[in-house]
């Protein structure tokens, strides 16, 4: 008896594995699709897209014998498909196992040359005589393209958008100029040096723009998606600024610019005379793997800036140097990461085998602003890194920050009329979509010194700081 069943069990496993082994021949077989469409929303002409992919299902008890799966334009599609690990606008008798699936891998590339941006296409899929297809739409973008450029002298303009897809370098005593509503993309791995000067003045209602070449709504606000990096021989990783101002750089000015979702926002190395390295304006520094600004004995001055979302430090001032910054917002909540670094530091040395280099630090005033956060060393967004030795002058002066009670505040020659981690925060409209104005009860409003108040006298959004009894503290007026 126990034999027979024995037999019986095989017999069945046998009859079983042979009926998956069966190819389903209906032509009523429909394949299933994760999509029905793919769409690459904006794809620089002559570069290529990202690639995108979908799956495939067989939810039969049988497998099914895909007879093609092609491309509706065939050898003339600017779209590239890989299927299950065959790279071809053609694959031909592909099974797909019984409750089995494969993936599809398409990307696209749009001719410059040609007029029409928005391309077309479809994957067809032929089972068992059955006609199946995936939509595929792409939009172009023609570009100018820049790779391993040393540019003079130069103008760029708000038409086509400008794509670094390799690092580039404004040469000694030469300029880059950038006008109101220009798009600067850069391809991972790039920045912009600067040995010469940068000129970047766009307007409030014509934004200069600095950011990664990938525009899908996955990348809005993902940090570390440019900058130029190199491998040390220590094996350290190197990263350099996205916008990265060289030893004898000068007269550099930033207004009414974004730059985001880089390595490292800005970096400076090292000033010369006695005019400003930068004069940045009206401008917001988002989503950064590291720094938003970082500077090495350099002269900068800053008013009605942003700086949110930075994984190290928002602002690093190193190495001694000289930098104003009156009525700024650091909101540096960094979702992406856990940080334990201060949002503002100041340091005026660096060791190397044991001894210690130290430069001065002229001035630091940090005025009418915001400085606040979700990190920081210990809870304190403000990290003083002094070497007990050199020039060492800095000054809070009617802000709003982020301390511990271990931090000390008191001497009056560095901080003045603190609002010191007030228990409901800065009160921002909407910190996770990044609106860090100020909402109706917020401590920062008409908290601010007139005087520093006159000196910017319009916010960010163009609203006046001195229509009401006093200014409020950071990059935006409330005007209650």
């Amino acid at each position: 008896m126990r034999s027979t069943l024995f037999i019986l069990t095989i017999i069945a496993i046998a009859f079983s594995a042979c009926k998956d082994d069966e190819i389903l021949t209906s032509p009523s077989v429909q394949l299933k699709f994760s999509t029905d469409t793919i769409m690459f929303d904006t794809v620089f002409t002559g570069i290529g897209s990202a690639t995108k992919r979908f799956k495939v299902y067989n939810t039969y008890d049988q497998a099914v014998k895909i007879s093609s799966i092609q491309m509706g334009k065939g050898n003339t599609s600017k779209y590239h498909m890989n299927v299950d690990g065959y790279a071809s606008n053609l694959v031909t008798n592909l099974e797909i196992a019984s409750k089995d699936s494969i993936f599809v891998f398409v990307e696209v590339n749009i001719d410059p040359s040609e007029d029409d941006l928005i391309e077309e296409d479809s994957i067809v899929f032929q089972t068992n005589g059955n006609i199946q297809d995936i939509k595929m739409l792409a939009f172009g973008q023609n570009i100018n393209l820049l790779k391993d450029s040393v540019l003079s002298t130069s103008t760029w303009g708000p038409g086509k958008p400008y794509l670094i897809y390799s690092s580039i370098l404004v040469d000694s005593l030469e300029t880059l100029n950038i006008l109101p509503g220009t798009k600067v993309y850069f391809h991972e791995g790039a920045s912009l040096f600067v040995r010469g000067s940068l000129k970047a003045l766009g307007n409030i209602s014509n934004i200069i723009t600095f950011q990664g070449d990938r525009l899908e709504t996955f990348y809005e606000d993902k940090p570390g998606q440019w900058g130029a990096y190199t491998y040390l021989e220590n094996g350290a990783t190197y990263v350099f600024g996205g916008i990265h101002f060289l030893p004898g750089s000068f007269e550099n000015e930033i207004n009414y610019a974004i730059i985001k979702n880089a390595n490292k926002g800005i970096q400076l190395d090292s000033a010369v005379g006695t005019q400003p390295t930068l004069k940045i304006s009206n401008t917001i520094i988002s989503n950064m793997n590291l720094a938003g600004i970082y500077a090495q004995t350099s002269r900068v001055n800053g008013f009605n800036l942003v700086i949110n979302n930075c994984a190290s430090h928002a602002i690093a001032l190193t190495l001694g140097g000289d930098y104003n910054f009156n009525q700024i917002t650091i909101a540096n909540y960094t979702p992406y990461a856990i940080r334990n670094t201060a949002s503002v530091a100041l340091n005026n040395y660096f060791t190397y085998n044991n001894a210690a280099y130290v430069y001065d630090l002229t001035n630091v005033t940090f005025t009418n602003s915001i400085i606040y956060g979700d990190g920081g060393d210990m809870g304190n967004e403000i990290v003083i890194d002094y070497a007990g030795e050199g020039i060492f002058n800095y000054l809070f002066d009617h802000c709003l920050v982020k301390l511990n009670e271990d931090f000390d505040a008191t001497n009056e020659d560095h901080f003045k009329n603190l609002i010191i981690s007030p228990q409901e925060g800065p009160r921002f409209v909407n910190r996770e979509n990044y609106i860090f104005e100020l909402d109706t009860l917020s401590p920062a409003i008409n908290a601010g010194k007139p005087e520093y108040g006159i000196i910017n006298p319009i916010d960010l959004n163009g609203k006046s700081r001195t229509v009401d009894q006093s200014p409020d503290m950071g990059a935006y007026e409330r005007n209650q």
